[in-house]
């Protein structure tokens, strides 16, 4: 990036370097939906740079029980549905609207399609279908749902975390845009 980017992001990771710890789990929160991993994060402070943030969320998320895992799913809405199933931030809410994007042109057949694999998913594994939606259509989103529903639940478990970690860096990033 451009000096000016660079100097940027320091004055915003000094913000979240100087925020309470309550507050700084609330900005948190909003990159992750596991309360445990906004907790940890917000200890885990000073943040010197955006790759030492990044390296030590996945440490992190990595370090979580399923249960927290199970959390941080639950706050996002069902790819091409607008609500998640619990409550998440304004910022959260419309980050998942913003990656969610390539649902919203979907033809109907393709929409409910997504519903209905959605479903089957969550019948299979017990919890909502993850994918870093970002930058995907709806047919391919669907296409990533019908090969990920072939996976046994203990591997499908660790490809929603990945996913669930690729979301939380693009959030990290936004999160230091604002």
């Amino acid at each position: 990036g451009t000096p000016s980017e660079g100097g940027r992001l320091k004055e915003d990771l000094e913000r979240l370097n100087t925020l309470s710890q309550e507050d700084a789990e609330s900005e948190l929160l909003k990159c992750c939906g596991s309360t445990l991993w906004a907790r940890r994060m917000g200890l885990e402070r000073p943040f010197y740079d955006l790759q030492e943030l990044l390296t030590k969320a996945d440490a992190v998320w990595w370090s979580l029980d399923v249960e927290d895992w199970l959390e941080a799913f639950s706050r996002h809405p069902k790819i091409g549905e607008k609500e998640s199933a619990r409550t998440q931030a304004h910022d959260a809410k419309r980050w998942s609207e913003q990656e969610q994007a390539g649902t919203s042109s979907a033809d109907v057949e393709t929409q409910l399609a997504l519903a209905e694999g959605n479903r089957e998913y969550e019948r299979k594994f017990g919890h909502i279908y993850i994918v870093c939606a970002t930058g995907k259509t709806a047919d391919e989103m669907l296409l990533i749902l019908g090969e990920r529903l072939q996976n046994d639940a203990e591997k499908e478990l660790r490809v929603a975390a990945e996913e669930q970690r690729r979301i939380t860096h693009l959030r990290l990033r936004k999160l230091l845009e604002q």
